[in-house]
């Protein structure tokens, strides 16, 4: 937009006309074609239709005299073979390995997102190993004939997907009608106006812009929506390198905030039965007097152990002082669910470690439930199990807590029977 507004002085109102009416054209065949899916052709053809008006247009009225520019001269023929010319001993060899590893990896980044972008139209898979072999193997030939670098870019993608293009078989084809163009059709281009080729690519673009999706990604996750607009944003006031940029920055900083605070949930019991969920998900779940339940939802890594620990201890915290207010039965069992800990790391055991060192001053019991077997490897190898006895290792959280009740009841009944004793002996 800055190079257009700053260059006032040379428009020309004869080339916004003309570029209006060819767009206007091609956004009506497009839907036309949409309304009436038979008539697809109409819209594959449009885009051609265009050139060819074009270039009739501009032929009989001469317009370029006007400030109407056009392609004007074409040089006929195929690029000459340049193997003869690639030169192994230039001292400039290191440079131009630099600049071309890292014009790869923009291309091949540009590539695969613009690749992505239109599977996603038709729920389609992109490989993206396949992917970078295809784009060095064609830049490789292509350097052996005077073609520079290509990835398949966003514009001549959306052109071929708004013509109605479905497989690959389609580039062979427009590499044969170029080939055919190059060789003896290059003077029928001379009067094609540019405002008809800006109006292609244009029209193909506004086929691209799906504010619905974007609607629908507001309402399922603002995080992702952020996102969309991020590149979206990134791409028309800067590059497609720029949105992709920020894209996988926003997208890299979400995954580390999930990763380096991960949730924890408090559960309870459905009731008449042995099934343990999330009391916030479902407020019919019970607490279960004497037993705190917790269940960690991530692997434990150095990024998020120290989380946890405070985490698990502000838990505990809360569940005392709550149930001094409501003068329930005292905590006596902190069970931790860990079905959702796929692994974790020596800042995890020693996690485990603080939090039992923890438990054991407020004059707890620590129980696990259901740890992965990447997670008792590694706490049996650091003598974690030893210090909180086999014993109170559990497959379900259903078992510990039977298990927890039991060890309750009897030592209530332990409690009743040495009252009465020395009730019966001061007697």
């Amino acid at each position: 937009m800055r190079s257009v507004f700053s260059q006032t002085h040379q428009w020309r109102w004869e080339s916004g006309v003309l570029g209006c009416c060819f767009l206007f054209f091609l956004v009506l065949t497009r839907y036309v074609s949409k309304r009436k899916p038979c008539l697809f052709w109409i819209n594959a053809m449009a885009p051609l239709i265009c050139i060819i008006v074009g270039s009739v247009f501009v032929y009989l009225t001469h317009v370029e005299k006007h400030g109407v520019q056009v392609i004007g001269n074409l040089k006929k023929g195929l690029n000459p073979v340049s193997v003869s010319e690639l030169a192994f001993g230039s001292p400039y060899l290191g440079t131009a390995i630099k600049t071309g590893i890292i014009t790869g990896v923009i291309a091949l980044a540009e590539g695969v997102a613009v690749g992505r972008s239109f599977a996603m139209f038709k729920n389609y898979h992109i490989d993206g190993n396949k992917e970078m072999i295809a784009f060095g193997m064609m830049n490789i030939a292509g350097s052996c004939t005077s073609c520079y670098l290509t990835t398949g870019p966003f514009s001549r993608t959306a052109v071929n997907f708004n013509a109605g293009c479905k497989t690959a078989g389609s580039n062979i084809v427009m590499a044969a009608a170029v080939m055919v163009t190059l060789l003896f059709l290059t003077p029928l281009f001379h009067y094609v106006p540019l405002v008809v080729l800006s109006s292609i690519i244009i029209a193909a673009m506004l086929g691209l812009i799906d504010y619905e999706a974007a609607i629908g990604l507001w309402k399922v996750d603002k995080c992702d929506f952020v996102v969309c607009m991020s590149a979206y944003i990134g791409v028309v006031f800067g590059s497609v390198e720029t949105g992709l940029i920020i894209a996988v920055a926003i997208s890299l900083l979400r995954m580390l905030l999930s990763v380096a605070r991960p949730r924890t949930f408090l559960l309870g019991n459905i009731p008449n039965s042995m099934i343990f969920r999330s009391i916030d998900q479902y407020p019919v779940a019970n607490n279960v007097p004497g037993v705190l339940i917790l269940q960690i939802d991530t692997p434990i890594y150095f990024a998020n152990a120290n989380y946890l620990r405070e985490r698990i201890s502000r838990w505990i915290y809360e569940e005392e002082e709550k149930l001094k207010s409501t003068g329930g039965s005292s905590l006596q069992y902190v069970i931790l669910d860990l079905s959702a800990v796929g692994s974790t790391d020596t800042s995890g055991i020693s996690m485990f470690k603080e939090v039992k060192k923890n438990i054991d001053r407020r004059g707890l019991k620590l129980v696990l439930a259901n740890p992965r077997s990447e997670v008792i490897k590694k706490l049996g190898k650091s003598k974690f199990i030893e210090s909180i006895g086999q014993e109170w290792i559990y497959l379900t959280v259903g078992e510990a807590v039977a298990a927890c009740n039991f060890k309750l009841h009897a030592s209530k009944s332990n409690n009743q029977v040495a009252d009465e004793l020395d009730a019966h002996n001061n007697v």
